[in-house]
């Protein structure tokens, strides 16, 4: 009897599951991805192709570009639309520049009642600095693997 009891409620937890499980459209997902990280990388060409006629450098360009997109990405997440856009559009909100704008702008935001020191300057960096880190070792070694390289050969 307690072994019957206890498959029936793991038939239940079960059947518990798979109705809170949310359930994806693959494609569906894909494309709002591919639109979202499209329409971010249409604006960032928008913005180059201005300064361009604007007659800067193509290094001007660049970090004009940069700059107007971080800028953007802050702003949107500070009012609450860049997170709207990522529920949305998921992996496609993660476009380089943005995402990364975004996780840090979203903890100092988040923190930010917490205090200056130890709201802010502990928890602005809990998202992005694992990628700064290892951002870093990995370019360090590769810079020490080219240079061994460099003076073997």
């Amino acid at each position: 009897m307690d072994k019957i009891q206890k498959l029936k409620q793991e038939k239940e937890y079960e059947q518990y599951v798979k109705q809170k499980t949310p359930r994806h459209n693959v494609w569906l997902d894909m494309i709002r991805a591919f639109v979202t990280g499209g329409s971010i990388c249409l604006i960032g060409q928008v913005i180059y192709h201005y300064c361009q006629i604007r007659q800067l450098s193509s290094d001007d360009c660049s970090s004009w570009t940069s700059l107007i997109l971080v800028l953007l990405s802050v702003i949107l997440t500070g009012t609450g639309i860049y997170p709207r856009i990522a529920k949305w559009g998921g992996a496609g909100a993660l476009v380089p520049i943005t995402g990364f704008a975004n996780s840090v702008a979203a903890p100092a935001i988040e923190y930010k009642k917490e205090g200056q020191v130890f709201g802010i300057g502990c928890k602005i960096f809990t998202i992005a600095g694992p990628v700064i880190l290892y951002g870093i070792f990995t370019s360090w070694t590769l810079g020490l693997v080219y240079w061994l390289w460099s003076a073997v050969s």
